[in-house]
């Protein structure tokens, strides 16, 4: 079977949602508050990122694929489509599972021990939509625990810094997973599916999910003044507020055709241009 069929399957394009906020937690960690640089822990932070995701995603899949095979939007994913079979996928989630905890072995006791609770959390958020409408929040929690994850594989350690960015990363990630769900809120309701597009409508979805972001820009400058970062990283949060503030611009109760624009496209380029200008502060 084409390994193309598996970074499909996976949506490995998406990593890069996460991975600048590892490589956040993980130049906090070295550049700012001064621990070593080990060449070895910059790997195993990239292969874990790589390993949990994999395993997360590959799940995801693997739980909804009678869900997907009902929705147009769906269908055509490799399960329900016949590419990859469950069992295979079941199979490469537990490949990537093992090989995620195994590489924090090679990091510290501390990411060894908790490995296990991530990799549940990560892999619980698929059956979240079953029954309740809080699943993009689950996400996110999933999603934040990769900047303060990256810290303390340097640091072994917890600090408030990092805790800051994942909180950044929770609400960035639930807010615009609501704008993502708008396009199955039919679907999701007729599945007895949950979610906060298929529970408050439209209208008032798009409403939480401006509100979630406005928290996540105050949390985005509090950062700021808390660690008092250089001025430089404070280009990185305009631009990165500024991501936030145009996905919801293209997105409307009328017309939600740009969703994918705004999931896709806008959320990569926050992403990256907020953790390299971030990263750069750390030097000024």
């Amino acid at each position: 079977m084409k390994i193309q069929s598996y970074f499909s399957l996976i949506k490995f394009s998406h990593t890069i949602f996460a991975l600048p906020f590892a490589a956040i937690g993980f130049a906090l960690a070295v550049w700012f508050d001064q621990y070593e640089f080990e060449w070895h822990l910059l790997l195993c932070v990239v292969l874990c990122m790589v390993f949990c995701r994999s395993a997360a995603m590959g799940f995801n899949r693997y739980a909804d694929y009678k869900f997907d095979g009902k929705n147009e939007r769906t269908a055509q994913r490799e399960i329900p489509a016949g590419i990859i079979s469950p069992r295979a996928a079941l199979d490469f989630v537990i490949i990537m599972s093992i090989l995620f905890i195994a590489t924090t072995w090679f990091i510290n006791k501390l990411c060894f021990y908790l490995s296990p609770i991530a990799l549940a959390v990560v892999l619980f958020y698929s059956y979240t939509k079953r029954f309740t409408s809080l699943c993009h929040v689950v996400l996110g929690i999933g999603q934040a625990l990769v900047p303060i994850g990256a810290y303390l594989a340097v640091s072994g350690e917890f600090s408030v810094t990092p805790i800051f960015f994942s909180f950044i990363v929770l609400g960035w990630m639930a807010g615009f997973d609501i704008l993502y769900a708008l396009q199955d809120e039919d679907f999701d309701r007729s599945e007895s599916l949950h979610s906060i597009p298929e529970h408050f409508g439209r209208k008032n979805a798009l409403r939480i999910s401006i509100g979630i972001h406005i928290i996540t820009a105050i949390l985005a400058i509090a950062v700021g003044f808390y660690a008092d970062f250089s001025w430089v990283y404070w280009i990185g949060c305009v631009l990165f507020i500024g991501c936030l503030i145009f996905q919801h611009a293209i997105v409307s109760v009328d017309d939600i055709s740009k969703v994918n624009l705004a999931f896709s496209t806008t959320n990569g380029v926050a992403s990256v241009v907020y953790a390299v200008i971030t990263i750069a502060s750390f030097f000024v």
